[in-house]
């Protein structure tokens, strides 16, 4: 397929420098944030005192080519084993890493613009949640390196989201007030609870008004992406690791797998239960990396909670929900059924590029929305991200 113009990905990753998490820390705070350990010959960040093994291999060199389980998540058909997927490694390539590489790689991508968020970054808030103070200091520290190593704005083509938790509200807000004047377009933070030094609370709370009413005012848009969100499995599955797919060597399915997908249908139909679009009528939401499928029955509780309430919503939940809220399917989401429930004009592309379950080069996407009219596949391409990118001040 051509395209007469250049795409905007909204989701693109980096792999995390070796000293992401280290550089603007303090040591002797090690023990309560992030430190480097290493254990029978290989390395491991240690969180909060633990290990971590959300990630095989948290240097990521050697680390597996971009998409390399895409033909597992396109359905397997040469019905391999999906360790087989992953047996090939290479040096880590410079792109993933150097935002000058990388604008080179966007350039042969075809991409003109890309939204940039962690790799390792949205997985361990989850594991320091039970020291909001750790949290705080761990990503002061992570955003400042990202400035210095990406940037909140590259030359307005790459913008790399600062990391935001509201474990302390008046750190966030602080942290957003640094954002906005790096001229950050996009802030990020995981779907979940909010775990704070007075208890856990959801992100609609009114303690974090505060936050969201400077986010509102602003007009920046705020990523919910996937990540560790502390999901229990209830004892289906394990939980001593972000994702259990692989484990023992071996492959069976497993509950854990829906994670993601669970953790954002909570978060997001909280936001329109707790009246948060209401509350801040310039408030946008984008769900990345958190899949769609859930969407149309998030829908239905929502028809059915209103017509359960009357008087409760002072506007239809559904069309304020999709009026708020921006949705990236995973890629091998049906995309047509997202159009035809949120809108093309509320649909954005994500390649997921270089995870290894996103696509090997962005623009295989493009057979997703082939039958897509040249209109709404401009829509989810670029217009929709870029319009996103812009701020909208009250």
């Amino acid at each position: 397929m051509e395209m007469g113009y250049l795409a905007f990905d909204a989701d693109n990753h980096y792999y995390e420098a070796l000293d992401a998490f280290t550089r603007h820390l303090d040591p002797k705070t090690g023990p309560r944030t992030v430190q480097w350990a290493e254990i029978n010959g290989r390395r491991y960040h240690v969180v909060g005192g633990r290990v971590s093994h959300a990630v095989v291999n948290p240097t990521f060199d050697p680390v597996s080519p971009a998409g390399a389980m895409h033909d597992f998540f396109r359905g397997n058909p040469d019905k391999k084993s999906p360790l087989e997927f992953l047996r090939e490694r290479e040096p880590i390539r410079p792109e993933y890493r150097d935002r000058d590489a990388r604008l080179g790689v966007m350039d042969e991508h075809g991409l003109e613009h890309i939204w940039m968020f962690p790799t390792l970054g949205v997985l361990y808030e989850e594991l320091l949640k039970h020291d909001p103070d750790a949290v705080t200091m761990v990503f002061t520290a992570f955003n400042r390196w990202l400035d210095e190593d990406w940037g909140c704005n590259y030359r307005n083509r790459i913008f790399a989201a600062p990391y935001i938790s509201l474990c302390d509200v008046d750190w966030a807000v602080r942290e957003l007030e640094w954002a906005l004047d790096r001229d950050a377009r996009v802030v990020v933070m995981r779907p979940a609870a909010v775990w704070t030094a007075t208890g856990v609370r959801p992100p609609t709370d009114p303690a974090f008004d505060p936050f969201w009413a400077r986010a509102n005012e602003a007009g920046i848009t705020v990523v919910v992406h996937a990540g560790d969100s502390g999901y229990s499995s209830q004892g289906y599955a394990s939980d001593d690791v972000f994702s259990a797919t692989f484990s023992g060597g071996g492959w069976r399915p497993s509950v854990r797998g829906f994670a993601i997908e669970r953790a954002a249908y909570d978060f997001l139909i909280t936001l329109a239960f707790d009246k948060m679009f209401e509350r801040f009528p310039n408030l946008r939401v984008a769900s990345v990396e958190n899949g769609s499928e859930f969407l149309g029955d998030l829908f239905k509780k929502l028809r059915s909670t209103g017509r359960k309430m009357p008087g409760y919503f002072g506007e239809d939940p559904v069309e304020s929900f999709r009026q708020h809220v921006w949705m990236n399917p995973f890629w091998e989401d049906d995309v047509y059924e997202v159009v035809d429930l949120m809108g093309a004009d509320r649909v954005i592309f994500g390649s997921d590029w270089p995870h290894i379950e996103g696509m090997p080069r962005p623009l295989d996407y493009l057979p997703e929305v082939k039958e897509l009219d040249e209109a709404a596949q401009r829509l989810v391409m670029r217009d929709n991200a870029l319009g996103l990118t812009q701020r909208l001040p009250v």
